[in-house]
C-alpha cells in the first residue's frame, strides 16, 4: 500500500510541476491555485501518506486502510481536476463548486480515517 500511495504521489508531483512550469514559460498563472493543491494535497500529503503506512502501520492492510487510501485518492483527483476547470473557466463557479465541495470532504475524512488509523495502531510496526 505505501509503494502505491508513493508512486501516486510522484505522479501528482509530475502534473504539479509541469503545470508550475508551463505557467512559468506562458506568463500566465491562472491556474496558481490548482499547482499548489496539486502539489500540496496530491503529492505532499498522499507521501506523507505512504510515509505513515510504511514507517507506523508497517503497510498493515485493514479494510478502514483501503477505504481511507482510495478515498484520499479519488478525492484528490477530483479536488485538483475540478480546480483546473474552475480556474481554467471551463465551468462556472455555480457548477463546478458543489463537487469541489464533497471532494474537499473527501480529502478531509480521509485525514480523519488517517489518524484515527494512527490513534488505533500505537504499536503496529515492530
Amino acid at each position: 500500500m505505501s509503494r502505491y500511495l508513493l508512486l501516486l504521489s510522484f505522479g501528482f508531483a509530475t502534473f504539479g510541476l509541469v503545470l508550475g512550469i508551463y505557467m512559468g514559460i506562458s506568463q500566465n498563472h491562472a491556474q496558481l491555485v490548482a499547482h499548489a493543491h496539486l502539489l500540496l494535497v496530491g503529492f505532499l500529503m498522499s507521501f506523507v501518506y505512504a510515509l505513515c503506512h510504511r514507517l507506523w502501520l508497517g503497510d498493515l492492510i485493514t479494510r478502514l486502510a483501503k477505504i481511507q487510501m482510495v478515498l484520499h485518492v479519488l478525492s484528490a483527483l477530483v479536488l485538483t481536476a475540478g480546480l483546473f476547470m474552475l480556474y481554467g473557466q471551463i465551468f462556472p463557479g455555480h457548477v463546478i463548486g458543489p463537487v469541489l465541495g464533497i471532494a474537499s470532504i473527501g480529502v478531509f475524512l480521509a485525514f480523519l480515517m488517517m489518524f484515527w488509523l494512527l490513534l488505533k495502531h500505537p504499536q503496529a510496526r515492530q
